[in-house]
């Protein structure tokens, strides 16, 4: 398996080169990705009452269609058992095969299209093998985007912090991921989201360490603190889950404001909107060698960690990684 956080080279180059999940469109000669797409083959996945549209771009795969709806279909079950059910009720998932490459990359997610409340745009590289799509977090990451409203500009970095920290943690939920490897990559990647000097806070600071992990460390320290007020009875995921319930979904232009308070109410805390007052506008650090040793999780030898069962908030680590008996599979049909 590769470093799963390859991450942060891999979401760099993602960063870099793609168009913002929810920003808008870019433009081309042609329009539009979601318009005049010419597709070669289309197949749906069924979520409970959801319908996930795959469409492939014409082509060469090496690995045939049902492999890489198998995959897709892992996503899927991934986001229904973070959220309770697969988020909007019609995606539109667009795979574009890349002549000589291997891998999943340059994935992006745009709202509210045409009859889909959003579309997807992922890119597979020709020699892409099983193991590499074993390795891919992209098209679960592009997922966890429709479960929350569109934001403002500034705010991108709660959009692509959710999904950087809800995706693996989902992924152990179906069985995809172990718990131990998804702590161990937190440890590692965490301080890339802890402000550097001249940082303004997350609403101020665009960098990619401060959107996409700024944004993953705002929710692990949140998810926490739900927990610690609530004697580890409700946690980030109800809240979460309570702003879908209330229509809060990448069709929706929200204030942030808003969707935090649906949470809190959830939760029955002001955690995530008091943490948001205080990171708005200012570099907040998180000790996180304090947190790490609260939670149970400490260095091992040849680079790896071990869980220490009586730490403090080692319930709250299990909690949060807890694997869970998938609810029910998708009917797959074509």
């Amino acid at each position: 398996m590769l470093p799963r956080i390859a991450f942060a080279a891999l979401l760099l180059a993602v960063f870099a080169a793609a168009p913002a999940q929810q920003g808008p469109a870019q433009q081309g000669e042609h329009g539009p990705p979601w318009a005049n797409t010419e597709v070669a083959s289309s197949h749906t996945l069924h979520f409970g009452d959801s319908v996930v549209q795959v469409d492939f771009a014409p082509g060469k795969l090496d690995l045939s269609d049902d492999v890489i709806l198998e995959h897709i279909h892992k996503a899927g079950a991934a986001i229904a058992a973070y959220y309770g059910r697969l988020s909007v009720s019609r995606v539109r998932m667009l795979v574009v095969p890349v002549a000589g490459r291997s891998g999943v990359f340059h994935g992006t997610t745009w709202p509210h299209r045409g009859e889909y409340q959003s579309f997807t745009r992922i890119h597979i590289g020709e020699h892409t093998t099983a193991a590499d799509l074993a390795d891919d977090w992209m098209t679960t990451h592009e997922l966890v985007h429709t479960a929350f409203p569109s934001l403002n500009d500034d705010q991108h970095w709660m959009e692509e912090g959710q999904a950087t920290y809800i995706e693996p943690v989902a992924r152990v939920m179906t069985g995809e991921l172990e718990a131990r490897q998804v702590w161990h990559d937190m440890v590692r990647d965490m301080p890339k989201g802890e402000p550097q000097s001249g940082d303004a806070g997350v609403n101020n600071t665009h960098t990619w360490g401060r959107t996409y992990w700024g944004g993953a460390l705002f929710c692990l320290v949140a998810d926490v603190e739900i927990r610690r007020e609530t004697q580890n009875r409700k946690g980030l995921q109800d809240a979460l889950r309570a702003v879908v319930a209330e229509g809060g979904t990448i069709d929706r232009d929200w204030p942030l404001e808003q969707a935090l308070a649906i949470g809190d109410r959830a939760t029955g805390t002001h955690v995530l909107t008091r943490m948001y007052s205080e990171w708005r506008d200012k570099p907040v650090t998180v000790d996180l060698p304090k947190l790490w040793e609260e939670l149970g999780i400490r260095s091992a030898s040849g680079g790896g960690i071990e869980f220490v069962s009586t730490a403090p908030l080692a319930n709250i680590r299990e909690a949060i990684t807890a694997q869970h008996v998938r609810a029910e599979h998708a009917a797959l049909t074509r």
